[in-house]
């Protein structure tokens, strides 16, 4: 299927039918109806490399500084933006913030319009000990670290908030071994669901639930959680209580993490039982958390690093960044699955004495339409056959919102004499 013709299709299964209204399509002053949802809504990326954010005890005993590479959109000036910390994966033996799994996603967010953090943790399992508790104890500094790294940002808007972001739109997520992480820090939120292998006295690993990576004092909470091939240790962690959304995608040929219920394996050895992404949000139905899951049949581990099927980072592009714009933006559409996030159209509006920017342009006939005009005027909506099916007044950088257009073609018309083309097909 061809861009434009996936775009349509898309388009149509992600789109719900609303109220057609004017004024500003979200509350939220950055949410456009584009923003956090396509990558054209900036042209660039900038990055601050190793970006401290904590230190621990790792798996040799070894203080290990944390950092952080954090992408923001280049030229961007709004002050306060969503924030997404990513966790790379790597069976927490190797991997890094700077990975092939994670730098393409991180910069295709931050193009978006996200500030994205891209963070280190202590890697390490001792094979030498007994490995299932070897390998909990390697989840639980990973989500020691990850709950310092929200700390961190959080602790940085009451220092001149450098990085602009909103402490009320935090989510994590991560590939493999850093979706174990990010759904641990989610879902292990009970002192009582401290997993027994842990033995807080010794070194890196005491300080409870939050650990003692650095940032004491602040929240590590998150809004939501996107996981690309891993899985909890137990889905006994989710319960009622539980009320961060969660977002998944998951080769069903996975041999690495199990899709469903299964071994997670070293060198031929089964270490230990775990629940896939499949058992996750089966759980996460039985309890009503809002979530979704994408299955691709077939696929390996971690699919969007698969060379012979490189469509599969769009799916998980999309899929991810379709569920961060609905939890950002409360009025945006909701989506699972995939949409063309390369789209293009202008935020900003049209100059003065052209037609406003209507997108998506062409539609799908259910989809929700966005007009935006970039000054005051009079507007109408007209039919092939010259009837005025809807007309109003817009005010500068307001947004009309078009519902379930029956097919064909209308023309907006502005009392500038200026007018743009609709086809809803």
């Amino acid at each position: 299927m061809n861009k434009f013709a996936r775009f349509c299709a898309s388009t149509a299964a992600l789109s719900l039918a609303f109220l057609a209204v004017v004024g500003p399509v979200a509350a939220q002053d950055d949410c456009d109806g584009y923003r956090y949802r396509y990558t054209g809504a900036f042209d660039g990326v900038d990055v601050d490399y190793d970006v401290p954010y904590g230190e621990n005890i790792n798996v040799n005993f070894i203080p290990e500084e944390l950092v952080l590479d954090i992408y923001t959109p280049s030229g961007d000036a709004e002050e306060a933006r969503p924030l997404v910390v990513v966790a790379h994966g790597g069976f927490f033996l190797a991997g890094s913030n700077d990975g092939v799994d994670v730098v393409p996603l991180c910069e295709d967010l931050a193009q978006m319009g996200y500030v994205v953090a891209s963070m280190s943790y202590r890697l390490g399992v001792n094979i030498l000990g007994d490995l299932p508790t070897e390998f909990v104890k390697a989840v639980w500094r990973g989500v020691h670290d990850s709950r310092a790294a929200v700390r961190y940002f959080r602790k940085s808007t009451e220092f001149g908030n450098p990085y602009a972001i909103d402490t009320n739109r935090i989510y994590l997520g991560g590939v493999s071994a850093g979706g174990f992480i990010a759904m641990h820090h989610a879902y292990v939120d009970e002192q009582s669901e401290i997993p027994v292998q842990i033995d807080v006295t010794e070194a890196g690993m005491g300080g409870g639930l939050e650990g003692l990576s650095g940032n004491t004092g602040y929240s590590s909470e998150v809004h939501g959680v996107f996981n690309i091939a891993g899985a909890l240790q137990t889905t006994d962690f989710l319960d009622a209580g539980d009320n961060e959304p969660i977002v998944s995608i998951h080769g069903t040929a996975d041999e690495t993490v199990p899709y469903g219920e299964g071994f997670i394996s070293y060198l031929g050895i089964n270490i230990i039982d775990v629940d896939g992404s499949s058992v996750v949000h089966a759980k996460a139905d039985e309890i009503g958390l809002e979530n979704c899951f994408i299955t691709v049949d077939g696929a390996g581990h971690v699919p969007h690093l698969d060379p012979l099927n490189p469509q599969y980072y769009d799916l998980t592009l999309s899929t991810v960044a379709g569920k961060l714009g609905e939890w950002a933006c409360e009025d945006y559409v909701p989506v699972c699955g995939e949409y063309d996030y390369t789209a293009e159209t202008s935020v900003t509006g049209p100059m003065r004495g052209e037609g406003p920017s209507v997108f998506p342009n062409p539609a799908s006939s259910s989809a929700r339409v966005f007009a935006t005009f970039d000054h005051d005027t009079d507007w109408s909506l007209v039919n092939a056959m010259g009837q005025t099916i809807e007309q109003g007044r817009a005010m500068a950088g307001s947004r009309v919102v078009w519902s379930s257009l029956p097919s064909g073609l209308y023309v907006v018309k502005t009392n500038f004499g200026s007018s743009t083309l609709v086809v809803a097909h």
